[in-house]
């Protein structure tokens, strides 16, 4: 049967590579699910969260339900892999491998379909625009939990830094949290051979985006973990010309409330400190995009055994390292018991071109091996 799986299953996710939809624009994408999932004798519900899909299938008398989740949006990226299933719309590639995401739900889908050994409820959530952290927040904010009860809800993302057919995964915090700045600093622009007559914001801005990096240093416990990223600086100026204007912008990362806090606190102090030491006005903005992703116990111990179930217990890893990439399941982990998986990609002699890469592609034999995980789960929650 896996090796049947396979084939089709590769067949699905070269389709759905060769046509990338981005964030709340996946309606090939959920046409292309919601088809296949009521195939597969499933209720399906499309339009939530706008392009959302949630496919049920109940068996037996069983009172439990669990949640299954996919992300299928793509990314603005020039695909440059040459693969015969390469994208063909340009400026647009699954380099998330998000592709193989909806690919291995929809093999879990069609295993549990075919096999019925479960006894309750399975729900598959395939969820649009996770990559700007919209897609999970737009689902809950259109009622996925009230109208799609879920007892407990398990993902995965693949990883190309992990070997592949790997699991890992731990309980507790596993993915960081993502909040982005703005720091736009007003000063009074000027000819460059007379700085003395003008305020100079691009000083300043040099100022503040190394005072910033003693946020991390002298602030935060060092038992705690937090990244302060300045990722991009504008001006107004040119060459020969002192700005009046100077914009950066970046994110910070970390898996606490109260550190989150921490650093929006002394960032915009600093900002606008050095500022008005330096006689130039500053704004300061601060917003939330990503929550941590903190596993669940009960549910890490779940998902742990159905991946040695599948896997054998040498290839799973229960105390994996987490990572400071965001990811927005989070969202939903803060409302029900779950827990998030790394499924590993990285193959020995083979270059591994990491995730948001243009020559990116998902390693294809790792559809079945999550499809199994993804129904194995089911089966030992659902008995």
């Amino acid at each position: 049967m896996s090796k049947e799986l396979l084939v089709q299953l590769t067949e699905w996710r070269h389709y759905l590579h060769e046509h990338p939809e981005t964030a709340f624009e996946e309606v090939n994408t959920a046409k292309f699910v919601a088809e296949k999932m009521a195939e597969f004798g499933y209720e399906v519900t499309t339009g939530i969260g706008k392009t959302g899909v949630v496919a049920s299938l109940t068996n037996g008398t069983g009172k439990k339900t669990i949640g299954i989740r996919a992300d299928m949006d793509a990314l603005n990226i020039l695909e440059q892999t040459d693969l015969p299933y390469a994208s063909k719309t340009k400026g647009k590639m699954h380099a998330c491998g998000h592709d193989g995401h909806v690919t291995t739900a929809l093999g879990a889908a069609k295993i549990l379909a075919d096999t019925k050994e479960f006894n309750g409820t399975v729900r598959f959530i395939f969820q649009p625009a996770e990559e700007h952290g919209k897609g999970a927040l737009s689902m809950l904010e259109d009622g996925l939990f009230e109208r799609f009860p879920i007892d407990e809800f398990y993902g995965l993302h693949n990883m190309p830094t992990l070997p592949e057919g790997e699991i890992h995964s731990k309980s507790g915090p596993i993915m960081a949290s993502e909040d982005n700045f703005r720091i736009e600093i007003k000063g009074v622009g000027g000819h460059a051979s007379a700085p003395h007559q003008g305020k100079d914001p691009l000083v300043v801005a040099a100022e503040i985006i190394l005072a910033l990096q003693t946020v991390v240093a002298r602030n935060v416990d060092p038992i705690d973990t937090a990244v302060v990223s300045c990722t991009e600086i504008h001006t107004d100026g040119i060459i020969n010309a002192i700005p009046s204007n100077v914009v950066i912008t970046g994110d910070t990362r970390s898996y606490k409330p109260e550190v989150q806090q921490l650093l929006e606190h002394r960032m915009r102090l600093l900002c606008e400190k050095i500022c008005e030491a330096n006689e130039v006005s500053c704004e300061f903005s601060y917003s939330n995009s990503f929550g941590p992703t903190i596993n669940w116990e009960e549910c890490h111990q779940v998902a742990i055994q159905a991946a040695k179930n599948v896997l054998g217990e040498q290839l799973v890893n229960e105390q994996a390292s987490p990572m400071m990439a965001s990811e927005d399941f989070g969202h939903f982990l803060k409302l029900v018991p779950g827990c998030f998986v790394f499924l590993g990609g990285m193959r020995e002699g083979v270059e591994p071109y990491p995730l948001h890469h243009a020559k990116f592609d998902y390693k294809e034999e790792n559809l079945v091996k999550g499809a199994e995980y993804f129904a194995e789960i089911v089966r030992l929650q659902l008995k």
